[in-house]
């Protein structure tokens, strides 16, 4: 079941946030921004992580850690864009469909893995990623229209309102 909301996807009930990104993201805009203000350890553990083992657009890496509220929160990383430049110069290009495609399928994969029981998630790969909502939209419900379990998308930002969502 797939359920578009507006609201907050800080404030979201549901056990995992999943977002787009590149692999050496900065996260230094957007939601990937507000992450690392709320996560600065999932941060720092990605970059260790991708330092070990660089990633490619398509990918995704999970982390889980502790919410203000004490319970576990999930964060999946979904790489949707690649690289543009090189070394400390280099910024997040744009997201291309075949990326968001792939992460998409890796996402419901890790879904029925890791018997996670619902997925939150911003409209993918539209802000930075510069893809348009109508051609993102349909891959969200090609891979996550049968995954089992609420899928919440944030179609609307509203600063510090609770979606909605129909997971209590």
């Amino acid at each position: 079941m797939i359920r578009e909301v507006a609201g907050d996807i800080l404030l979201t009930r549901a056990q995992v946030i999943a977002h787009g990104i590149a692999p050496h993201d900065h996260f230094d805009s957007g939601l990937a921004l507000a992450l690392r203000e709320h996560w600065p350890s999932m941060v720092r553990d990605y970059r260790h992580a991708v330092h070990a083992k660089p990633l490619e657009p398509g990918e995704l890496w999970a982390w889980a850690g502790v919410d203000a509220e004490g319970r576990t929160r999930g964060i999946v990383n979904l790489l949707t864009q690649d690289m543009v430049g090189d070394g400390k110069a280099a910024k997040p290009g744009k997201a291309t469909l075949e990326y968001v495609g792939r992460a998409l399928k890796s996402l419901a994969r890790h879904v029925r893995d890791q018997r996670v029981k619902s997925v939150a998630l911003p409209r993918l790969a539209t802000g930075v990623g510069g893809l348009g909502w109508s051609d993102v939209k349909p891959l969200v419900h090609q891979h996550l229209g049968d995954v089992g379990v609420p899928v919440v998308v944030y179609d609307v930002y509203v600063k510090g309102v609770r979606a909605d969502e129909g997971l209590d």
